[in-house]
């Protein structure tokens, strides 16, 4: 999945020498934390809700008034994303630089913007849960052909699989977790432990052991 697929569009920005109170009231009104902030047509700088309220706290070190410019309390320079990033490289950036959007630029043209909530739903569409489905956790060892197997033994039993997730696990292997387009899913477990598979969720009853 791609940042343009889950950008929000078209962007609400706001002036570098609009005043702090009128950002406030726009941030208000559309219920956005953030605000790309222009000059002349560039993007100089973002401005958040919590700038907002840092900047004109009595606890800051210079406290600001709704009168002062955005451009005093704006954050800049801007980290940003291209429409054609993985939305796992944009996500690994606002971790690391922990920040809560980025602005999405198509050369020097503002194009869209990728927040936090942005990347939950994708986090949703991917692992399927938008859809009526079960799910299943799979511990597989690390090597070639497991989860071909695992998959295979699913389609043997025409169980339609709506999304597989893999990270490695504390013990070598590899947890996966799929979202299956059936509600017998505790059967499906049972079997597949019958078959060697070890299966992490659903776990078996208590009164099964």
């Amino acid at each position: 999945m791609l940042v343009n697929e889950i950008m929000r569009k078209p962007v609400t920005v706001i002036q570098a020498t609009a005043l702090l109170g009128e950002a406030f009231h726009q941030l208000q009104a559309h219920g956005f934390r953030h605000l790309p902030v222009m000059d002349q047509g560039r993007l100089v700088g973002v401005l958040t809700d919590r700038d907002i309220r840092f900047a004109t706290s009595s606890l800051s070190p210079a406290p600001h008034t709704a009168d002062d410019p955005v451009s005093l309390a704006m954050s800049s320079p801007v980290s940003t994303a291209d429409p054609l990033d993985p939305i796992e490289d944009a996500a690994r950036i606002m971790r690391d630089r922990k920040i809560g959007c980025l602005p999405v630029m198509d050369g020097s043209e503002l194009v869209g913007i990728l927040t936090g909530m942005d990347l939950l739903d994708a986090l949703m569409l991917l692992t399927g849960v938008t859809k009526p489905s079960s799910r299943l956790e799979v511990a597989l060892a690390d090597r070639p052909g497991e989860l071909a197997r695992l998959t295979a033994f699913l389609a043997d039993r025409h169980v339609n699989i709506h999304s597989i997730l893999t990270h490695p696990g504390a013990d070598a292997r590899v947890r996966t977790v799929l979202r299956l387009d059936s509600n017998q899913t505790r059967p499906l477990a049972e079997e597949l432990r019958a078959d060697g598979f070890d299966i992490l969720w659903p776990r078996p009853k208590p009164w099964q052991h």
